[in-house]
């Protein structure tokens, strides 16, 4: 007959482990109250260049959008850049709670310039040379754009 003993941590596993389970024992939580993003005047320079998003998308945004340019000739998002003017430079993207402004009865190539545009940008940054990644997630956010160039000068 096999029996097993219960394990006991040793004094020093027991003073490794203590704290566990519990809240941190120094937690802290910090309002931004300004931002450097949005001024356009002072020293420091980092003006809002564009909002992208969609108003009221609903769940089938991808299909939609992917029906779109379709039905526009074109064979995947990927080639909307040769058709669609996009800035070329990156910029410094926020998510913000505000309304989307395209509406989605709005013209095809607003539509299809939200959709691009949203497509090269990532939680923090909009890249046009990165590829256009159409996710649900990506096109469901609405961001603020915005020009780092007077931040550094």
């Amino acid at each position: 007959m096999i029996t097993s003993m219960p394990y006991r941590a040793s004094p020093r596993e027991q003073n490794a482990n203590a704290g566990w389970g519990g809240p941190p024992a120094r937690w802290r939580k910090e309002r931004i109250r300004s931002s450097l993003l949005g001024k356009n005047d002072g020293e420091i320079r980092c003006p809002r260049i564009i909002r992208l998003g969609f108003y009221l998308p609903g769940d089938d945004l991808l299909d939609y959008l992917n029906e779109l340019i379709a039905a526009e000739g074109y064979s995947r998002s990927e080639d909307l850049r040769h058709d669609i003017p996009i800035p070329d430079k990156p910029y410094i993207c926020r998510p913000t709670k505000e309304p989307g402004p395209c509406a989605m009865s709005s013209p095809c190539k607003d539509i299809m310039q939200h959709a691009l545009m949203l497509g090269l940008c990532t939680a923090q940054l909009y890249d046009p040379s990165r590829p256009v990644i159409w996710t649900k997630n990506s096109l469901t956010r609405v961001v603020d754009l915005f020009d780092p160039e007077g931040f550094y000068s």
